[in-house]
């Protein structure tokens, strides 16, 4: 690693996403988030080190995890089932160089910026033949924006476009070094009453709702998106609120709406957390219908996620 290169921590890299931006995209999740938001699909986002998962489903008890473990984070009970002692676990991987059946896995490492431009490279055809182009998303890519910036900047240079996916709840002036290589943004509105925002997702949404005008006045082209969830955010007061606030982003500003689901309930199982989205349910056809409307009847284009 060459001496002040900048650095990230990232969980995954999704090559031909086509839900993260427009065309075909490749997608790069980096680690840590300063939102809790209750039904969150990406448990692995959520905190900025490396962290250990284990797939039960995989698991065949046979133990070679527990002899290797440096820190004795792995044992085994009466019924050949692994457990893993989280507070001892560095996530180091030597379990997972073992392990014979792919139940172990390490979320979460420690790239260049270079690293990841020469995986993004590698498809730049795909790019140009969809108009799309590397997503950074995460967890909150803005918590390494320095990172997102540098990344985004050789890719500019590269020819290559550039998304940012982001919860909005960053420092504006952090904000502002990514918007300068940004060609697209993708923007989370969960909630328009601060109170409640903060009982769903932990945090105000006063730095959020500013930083949404923030992108606007940047001029950088912008999709709001909005996590549908029945009971929560899509009642008829906060839908007309939220619509009022995207019209005043401009003219050129959409909203997709996405649908709440549970797909991302076995990775909290694999990390050993409770899932908390459980009381949580997808919205009606009829109701994201009428949020739709609610939408198109304020100006603002809407359209229907998966």
């Amino acid at each position: 690693m060459a001496q002040g290169e900048s650095t990230g921590v990232i969980f995954n890299i999704q090559k031909f996403s086509v839900h993260d931006g427009p065309g075909i995209r490749t997608t790069v999740f980096l680690k840590g988030c300063p939102l809790a938001c209750q039904w969150c699909s990406n448990a692995e986002s959520m905190r900025p080190e490396a962290e250990l998962g284990l797939i039960r489903s995989l698991c065949n008890g046979c133990g070679k995890c527990v002899n290797i473990c440096p820190e004795g984070a792995m044992n085994v009970d009466a019924g050949h089932t692994i457990r893993v002692s989280r507070d001892r676990c560095t996530a180091c991987g030597e379990c997972v160089a073992v392990c014979p059946t792919d139940a172990l896995a390490v979320y979460g490492k420690r790239v260049t910026v270079e690293d990841v431009f020469q995986q993004v490279h590698r498809d730049r055809s795909f790019y140009e033949n969809s108009n799309g182009g590397v997503t950074a998303s995460g967890g909150e890519p803005l918590r390494q924006a320095s990172f997102v910036a540098a990344l985004f900047r050789k890719c500019r240079e590269a020819g290559i476009g550039t998304c940012l996916d982001t919860s909005g709840y960053a420092d504006p002036d952090r904000l502002g070094e990514v918007l300068e290589f940004t060609d697209y943004v993708l923007f989370d509105i969960k909630h328009m009453d601060s109170d409640v925002h903060r009982s769903l997702t932990g945090v105000a949404n006063d730095l959020i709702l500013s930083c949404a005008r923030v992108v606007a006045e940047s001029g950088t082209q912008m999709l709001c998106r909005i996590p549908m969830v029945a009971g929560m955010n899509d009642t008829v007061g906060n839908l007309i609120q939220t619509a009022r606030f995207v019209r005043t982003l401009g003219d050129g500003v959409a909203v997709e709406l996405l649908p709440y689901h549970r797909l991302g309930a076995a990775k909290y199982r694999t990390l050993g957390r409770p899932y908390p989205g459980e009381a949580f349910a997808t919205p009606s056809q009829e109701q994201t219908d009428l949020a739709r409307n609610i939408f198109e009847d304020h100006g603002v284009p809407c359209t229907v996620g998966g």
